[in-house]
């Protein structure tokens, strides 16, 4: 585990080996479900953080100050770091390290100084009520996040586990699986897991008309897909035909063999120039949750169009940024890989992409015009790297019969920065 805390914080953790913070993991059934270390935890705190709810559950315990999360919160957890050293409690939902505020804590705070007893997560009191295999079932944290999050995990067979923020969300849920050709899913919806409210109902998620919905909710969904179904494959190269696009797009089968190249790698950033309508940067995201990128567009019609393609495919972390390369380049943070897939051509925009590239960093460069062709073939003559042509027909009518129809041939050089 990696703690972003500063130099400051780590000093004072060396003077501060015993733990002086207790992370407390609480459910819906409070105190009765808590170990005795975890009470005393809570009983022995000076002062107690949490939620109003979460405060609520553990009343009977606290002996110091009950202190509710400011509004808005604190991701900075200003007001628990100012009291390191003294014996401190902070409550959290279920399990403290799973979406909760243990990973936000141990960001300013060292894992030595805490001590953590967490409860059974939401998502493992939904598979044990349903008796589903968790190992098996895509968990999903909706919590003040996107539905859209949904999408790439919606396949014919799956089984789903979706954390939501409210009462508002299962409907919504329930309509983005209908919209997507899932409206035959069985639709569980738990509520209050664990505590005395706890209620379960179930339906196909086409007639999903449940109200008096608790906000504290867990879905879960045996989905199965309608005729013509929106499944995004798990393989690179998705049907050209997903994407809303003005016809500047890196088709299917190049696509395909430029996400192998660009190669993927776990938390790494790519910025997709001339991006079109967004297909690289979107497959790049979807090969990873950690991945990100940043799809740089100089028409403010295809950027929009962009945004809307990352919604429907799940990747609403897609950033977008209307302008033009290289000037667009400034301020961006640094990329582990680059794909130049339009407009590479243009002075500045090869070299300011090399320039910005993270040493170790691929750059990908695909061509179809002869000028970008040409460039590509001197930096290559300079710097090395490697040179491939990709060339594809496709089956098209020809009168009353059938023969080959060429696409325009890509020229694509890949080259590693050297350290």
């Amino acid at each position: 585990m990696t703690s972003e805390y500063s130099g400051k914080d780590k000093a004072s953790t060396e003077k501060n080996a015993k733990p002086w913070l207790s992370i407390v993991g609480i459910g819906e059934d409070g105190l009765e479900g808590l170990g005795k270390n975890a009470r005393r935890a809570i009983e022995a705190a000076e002062v107690v953080f949490g939620g109003k709810r979460h405060l609520e559950l553990a009343a009977a315990a606290i002996r110091g100050k009950a202190c509710p999360w400011p509004v808005p919160f604190d991701v900075g957890m200003s007001d628990v770091v100012a009291l390191r050293g003294r014996r401190i409690c902070v409550l959290a939902s279920g399990d403290p390290f799973l979406h909760g505020v243990g990973v936000t804590l141990l960001r300013r705070i060292a894992a030595e100084e805490t001590m953590c007893y967490p409860s059974p997560s939401a998502f493992s009191l939904a598979a044990a009520r349903l008796g589903w295999a968790l190992q098996s079932v895509d968990c999903v944290s909706l919590h003040g996040r996107s539905i859209d999050l949904m999408r790439p995990h919606l396949h014919p067979g799956a089984r789903i586990i979706a954390l939501t923020s409210d009462e508002r969300a299962p409907i919504l849920i329930a309509e983005l699986l209908v919209s997507c050709g899932f409206g035959d899913s069985s639709f569980i919806l738990l509520e209050a897991l664990g505590g005395e409210r706890e209620r379960r109902r179930q339906v196909k998620a086409a007639d999903f008309s449940f109200a008096d919905i608790d906000p504290l909710n867990v879905v879960a969904m045996d989905v199965v897909a309608d005729e013509g179904a929106r499944v995004l494959s798990f393989a690179p190269g998705l049907d050209d035909g997903l994407f809303e696009h003005d016809g500047q797009i890196t088709k299917r089968e190049i696509r395909a063999v430029t996400l192998s190249s660009l190669s993927p790698r776990r938390g790494e950033l790519l910025w997709d120039i001339g991006a079109g309508s967004g297909s690289i940067g979107i497959e790049w995201m979807l090969s990873h949750p950690s991945l990100r990128a940043v799809a740089i567009e100089q028409h403010p019609e295809r950027a929009e169009r962009i945004a809307r393609n990352a919604e429907t495919f799940g990747v609403p972390g897609l950033e977008v940024m209307i302008g033009t390369a290289p000037a667009a380049f400034e301020g961006l943070p640094r990329p582990d890989a680059i794909f130049i897939g339009g407009g590479g051509s243009e002075a500045g925009v090869l070299a300011g992409a090399m320039e910005a590239l993270k040493p170790g960093g691929r750059l990908i460069a695909n061509a179809v015009t002869l000028e970008m062709e040409t460039l590509l073939l001197a930096t290559h003559a300079r710097l090395g790297g490697s040179l491939i042509r990709l060339e594809v027909s496709r089956a098209a009518a020809v009168g009353s019969m059938s023969g080959w129809r060429p696409a325009m041939p890509v020229t694509q050089w890949r080259w590693v920065k050297p350290w």
